[in-house]
């Protein structure tokens, strides 16, 4: 199965997502850079996080604005998956891909540590490998991770199970209504969640709990 990651000014996440993706799969991603009309025949596209153009603006805003992604909302429009984690995760909402927008942690402080999501649909082509109600550790990192959304749309997110990973066992760090650390797109194809499961494959990382989403997303056997 083929990757890219998408490269923008701030995004300090890339190389640990190529590292995941590349030991995943045993294959590096191709990488597209932001002024990139085209992105070449890949089933997987992941935007990283980090400070796309040091979240002036809104976090996101300036980064969804940038050529390559209209070439990424093409592929997702063609049913090509599309993951954005953190800072990929709020250009995506930013470029309309996804609904809802990210505002400023309750704390108003930025948070960096281990939270606890629970899998709230294993049913999608990102969870397949995971139980659903299934509880994992991932490190989360970031200020505006404050997930919001009106009444009508987080009824839609509820009722059509689009809200894929919540925030569990009270380790919210944000203040997310209805816990949500990620959902997906109307199509299923289109993954954006705060939380860093790149950072959590592997002993050495002092965990593996992220790691099989990669394998999903990859088409790896469980």
């Amino acid at each position: 199965m083929k990757s890219a990651v998408v490269l923008l000014p701030g995004l300090n996440r890339d190389r640990d997502m190529i590292a995941a993706l590349t030991k995943v799969s045993g294959k590096p991603p191709v990488t597209v850079w932001q002024t990139d009309t085209e992105i070449p025949d890949v089933d997987l596209i992941v935007i990283p996080g980090g400070f796309s153009y040091g979240d002036y603006l809104r976090c996101g805003a300036i980064g969804a604005r940038m050529p390559v992604m209209r070439a990424v909302a093409e592929k997702a429009a063609k049913g090509v998956l599309v993951m954005g984690v953190c800072n990929g995760f709020q250009i995506l909402l930013e470029a309309g891909l996804l609904p809802g927008a990210l505002m400023r942690n309750a704390s108003l402080r930025f948070v960096c540590r281990e939270v606890k999501l629970e899998v709230a649909n294993a049913n999608t082509a990102f969870t397949r490998h995971y139980a659903p109600g299934q509880v994992i550790r991932c490190p989360v990192a970031h200020h505006d991770g404050n997930y919001f959304a009106d009444a009508g749309t987080l009824a839609r997110l509820e009722g059509e199970g689009q809200i894929v990973f919540r925030y569990a066992e009270g380790t919210n760090p944000n203040g997310s209504i209805n816990d949500i650390a990620g959902i997906v797109g109307e199509r299923g194809n289109v993954l954006g969640l705060m939380p860093h499961p790149e950072n959590l494959i592997e002993a050495a990382h002092g965990g593996a709990d992220g790691r099989a989403l990669f394998e999903g997303v990859l088409g790896k056997a469980a």
